[in-house]
């Protein structure tokens, strides 16, 4: 389906139930967010409409899997118990308007300066409230991070000023080889909900799963926000083996995951802000692997139309890039992100009008 502002796309599973009976609320088992930074601001409106109206409809548990600023969003999911549009208006706000001191003759803000207040960030909406989260009667939170090996180098086990580059540069090396070898350096390590586990089979990359709690959430979405060389890594949390641990899309960038294999008959809504689904971080590059995999065979992904997003201001979604095209212009940054914001409500009035089709056609993955 293609309309002015949404293109619907699936796998042939998702199709075929689309095409039987529409898309319906209770056949959503999960729901994964991908990082992005903030790229991931254009899917506010459909954020708040999924969870805050349609979600609502069905009765069964629903897995919410993110990284980066995906799992900053879906932790404001699980939050918002009854007022979903308030908590989604908190989160837009307190992205939309950070802004990180950058010293006298540098170009750019610290790491440890950006770590700082990007922790007070979310102190100030998850501090205290964190049993909330673990608490929702029907969402299940999984927040992805990646944690440096280590075995073999371990160069990235911990951060260091010489190390960090030296292991990311391996890391970069070995995954363009093979993406299984970018598992010598760095560990998909999920923070999953202790009342349900992850309903996919975590073998397609270095993995383990440890139990997400009151002690370890903020940490653990910190750890998934922390783009390296940007913030710091974030070390030893609570309930985890030791390590660094760092943003969460450098193994899982768009969290092209093996939903085929998903426990039950549900499908995965994919609200995306691109129809390609990246392995991870270092694969941007990489177009051989942008392609859709059998593991997608069960989702339904829905996307801002490209010609769409031409008319966004600046012709283009917001990205990282802003911060310094807008450096010393934080009203100009604000105004641009929150005009972006502000269309994405086109996007689910969009998928609202599509929900209520008895069948619904999508584009092919």
């Amino acid at each position: 389906m293609t309309s002015a502002a949404l293109q619907v796309f699936a796998g042939p599973a998702a199709r075929a139930r689309l095409a039987e009976r529409g898309l319906r609320a209770e056949d959503v088992g999960l729901i994964p967010a991908a990082a992005g930074g903030p790229k991931g601001l254009i899917l506010n409106g459909l954020d708040r409409h999924v969870f805050g109206d349609w979600l609502p409809q069905g009765r069964q548990t629903v897995h919410l899997v993110g990284a980066s600023i995906g799992a900053w969003r879906m932790a404001t999911a699980a939050l918002a118990h009854r007022d979903v549009a308030t908590a989604f208006d908190t989160m837009a706000e307190a992205y939309v308007t950070q802004e990180y001191d950058v010293l006298p003759g540098e170009k750019r803000p610290r790491p440890e300066g950006v770590s700082r207040r990007f922790g007070e960030i979310l102190g100030e909406i998850f501090q205290g409230r964190e049993a909330e989260v673990l608490a929702h009667p029907r969402l299940r939170l999984h927040v992805v991070t990646s944690r440096g090996q280590d075995k073999g180098l371990g160069l990235l086990a911990r951060e260091g000023r010489l190390r960090t580059p030296l292991g990311y540069l391996g890391a970069f090396a070995a995954n363009a080889v093979s993406r299984p070898l970018l598992g010598r350096f760095l560990e998909r390590v999920v923070f999953s909900d202790p009342r349900d586990r992850l309903p996919l089979k975590l073998n397609d990359f270095a993995s383990r799963e440890v139990e997400l709690s009151r002690a370890n959430l903020r940490g653990a979405l910190l750890a998934s926000c922390s783009i390296p060389f940007w913030l710091q890594a974030q070390h030893d949390l609570p309930g985890a083996p030791r390590g660094a641990y760092w943003d969460g899309g450098i193994t899982d960038y768009h969290l092209h995951l093996n939903y085929a294999a998903m426990a039950g008959e549900g499908l995965v809504l994919y609200p995306h802000f691109q129809q390609q689904v990246i392995p991870g971080w270092l694969d941007k590059g990489l177009k051989r692997r942008h392609g859709p995999t059998s593991f997608l065979d069960r989702v339904v992904l829905l996307v801002p139309n490209p010609e769409w997003v031409k008319t966004l201001p600046n012709a283009k979604l917001p990205d990282r890039n802003d911060f310094q095209a807008y450096a010393g212009d934080l009203p100009g940054r604000v105004k641009a992100w929150q005009g972006a914001i502000a269309r994405s409500e086109q996007l689910r009035d969009e998928f609202a009008a599509a929900c209520g089709a008895e069948s619904l056609d999508a584009l092919p993955l």
